[in-house]
This record gives C-alpha cells, structure tokens and sequence, in this order.
C-alpha cells in the first residue's frame, strides 16, 4: 500500500498541495509548449480581470480571500513583465486600480482557448471514476465547515477530549 494513502487525513494537505502542485506544473507544460509565456499561477488575477477591468487591488483580493500583500506582489511582478498596469483611483488616491496592459490583453485572448481545453479535460478526467464527479462539492463543503469552524479549534478540542 502506498504511503500517502495509509495515512488518512494525516496527511489530507500534503496530498492536496501535492496534487495542486502536479496541476500546476501540468498546465505549466501546456503554456510552455503553446509558446504562451504564461504560469498557473496567475490565472485567478488574469480570469478576474477578464471579466472586470480596471479592478481595485483590494477588492482582487477579497475575491480569492488572499491577503492584500499578496495580490499587491503578483500584481508588481505582472507589471514588471508588462502584462498589467496600475493607476491610483480617482476617489482615492491610496487604492490602485489594476488593468491589462496592450501586452496582456494580446496573452488573454492567446490563453482564453487552454482554459477551455483544461475545463473539457478535467470534466474527461472526472468522468473516468464516478467518484471524482463529487470531488468540486466535497472540497466546496470543506472549504465551508473549516470557515465555520477552523481546524485548529477542531483538533484543540479532540486533544482535549482525549485528556
């Protein structure tokens, strides 16, 4: 038996960083060989600029629920590649808005195409085992119950019980 699986949930976030790791560089080789200068990772500020642009760095990252600085970093690392652009907002000098430059609208419309293929390959994928069709819904109420009640707090109180 596989080590990862004989573990259970001791070892649930390393198996899923691990698999996000491996979609990441996955999706990494399909740019790579499009020619596409373009890494995974950037995806949620590219698809949130997609649809609304120019967007406030703050409200990028209430949208992904990343922190400020975060989106802050990705946003000057885009800049300094030419793909985004910042301007201080009219009503408020300290918030900046974040677009596309010419160079990034021209990467959109070259990645727009690979979204599509991933999404038809992953629906294929799921597809294959009838148990992975649940897996959007299962992580989804993960995402929800920890929301609700923090891991943290679950494990204190088990420890707890246990005393």
């Amino acid at each position: 038996m596989s080590f990862y699986p004989s573990l259970g949930y001791l070892v649930f976030g390393s198996r899923l960083r691990r698999l996000s790791e491996y979609f990441l560089a996955e999706v990494n080789k399909v740019y790579e060989q499009a020619g596409i200068p373009f890494d995974a990772s950037w995806f949620p500020v590219f698809y949130l600029l997609a649809g609304q642009q120019p967007m406030p760095i703050i409200d990028i990252a209430e949208q992904l629920e990343i922190s400020h600085s975060a989106v802050s970093q990705m946003v000057t690392n885009l800049r300094k590649k030419g793909l985004l652009k910042t301007t201080p907002c009219k009503d408020d000098g300290r918030r900046q808005l974040v677009a596309f430059t010419k160079k990034g609208t021209d990467m959109l419309h070259q990645i727009q195409p690979i979204w599509k293929a991933i999404s038809t390959a992953m629906e294929e994928l799921v597809t294959e085992n009838k148990q992975s069709q649940q897996l959007l819904a299962a992580i989804a109420q993960v995402e929800q119950a920890v929301q609700q009640q923090p891991l943290s707090s679950r494990v204190i109180k088990a420890i707890q019980q246990n005393d």
